[in-house]
């Protein structure tokens, strides 16, 4: 197994991870009840809120939907395929 392998590995876990936890917090935006620093749901909302705070301040809610988790998701998912998809960068390299 090569460098670029294993960083590939890493990257993809990664980025398929943030994809998971992204639509974990696009299901709970429809649950504006459940608090978010309880123990299930901080462990996908600490790691995502960041960006989304980020994104939010980009694009604010729209009819009081909040969009940013689906943006995310598509950032996500395009860093995924342009890297390590079947024609990534990364696997291009290797």
């Amino acid at each position: 197994m090569t460098g670029i392998d294993i960083v590939s590995l890493g990257l993809g876990l990664l980025l398929a991870l943030m994809i998971f936890l992204f639509i974990i917090r696009i299901v709970l935006t429809w649950y504006p009840q459940i608090n978010l620093n309880s123990f299930p749901w901080n462990l996908a909302a600490w790691p995502t809120e960041p960006f989304l705070v980020v994104t939010r301040k980009i694009v604010p809610p729209l009819g009081g939907v909040d969009i940013s988790p689906i943006i995310w998701v598509g950032i996500c998912s395009l860093l995924r395929e342009i890297l390590i998809g079947q024609q990534g960068l990364l696997r291009m390299m290797g």
